[in-house]
């Protein structure tokens, strides 16, 4: 039973549109704009920086909230504080990949996924994550492509240095990495045909933000 609750209360928190929401609230459709994405990447693209930054935190706090949400739950009901933080953090990225909201329809969970990793993976498998981002946009100034290669990274991380620096439950936590890294590059895969074929849209600020 507390596994349901679990996961129902996390997905109902995921599935809060940020995006959406913040760009409605100044009379915009987010979805009628860009690459049509209720992301951050996408209203930053469209509304400007402060409100790409605002959705940025909405998302990865939910995220966060929910691996604690799920951790505390667990731990209520004597079940396995892991399990539970785990599939909170699934669940929230499901419900923000998928929101009941709007037709099922969603962003692609990178920024709920910083805030999952963030609150459940030491302090180092975050900042290699980051620098990966970091290091792939500097260079190349594609998102998608930094958000891929820093979701790949978090496995390849997990399975490095878990047993070195101390992650809860090393075999759970490394599957689940694996998982999370396969749901964002399946949420990608239009962008990495894009990228084969070159077609994919470097991140520049050619344009006024909508509704300035």
């Amino acid at each position: 039973m507390v596994w349901i609750l679990i996961f129902l209360v996390a997905y109902f928190i995921g599935s809060i549109p940020n995006g959406y929401l913040v760009a409605k609230s100044k009379g915009i459709d987010i979805r009628q704009h860009g690459s049509k994405n209720i992301g951050a990447t996408n209203v930053l693209r469209v509304m400007g920086k402060k409100w790409g930054y605002l959705v940025f935190f909405c998302d990865a706090f939910k995220g966060f909230l929910s691996v604690k949400l799920g951790w505390y739950l667990a731990a209520a009901f004597g079940a396995n504080v892991t399990w539970g933080a785990l599939l909170a953090g699934l669940a929230c990225i499901v419900g923000h990949n998928y929101t009941i909201w709007l037709g099922f329809k969603g962003g692609k969970g990178i920024a709920t996924s910083f805030g999952l990793v963030l609150a459940f993976f030491p302090p180092l498998i975050v900042l290699l994550m980051g620098l990966v981002w970091v290091g792939v946009f500097y260079f190349g100034r594609y998102v998608s492509l930094a958000s891929i290669l820093a979701a790949i990274a978090l496995p390849i991380a997990v399975a490095l240095l878990g047993p070195l620096i101390g992650v809860k439950d090393y075999w759970v936590a490394l599957g689940f990495s694996i998982l999370l890294a396969a749901l964002a590059v399946w949420r990608h895969r239009t962008n990495i045909e894009r990228l084969i074929k070159g077609t994919e849209s470097r991140f520049t600020r050619k344009t006024k933000p909508v509704g300035s």
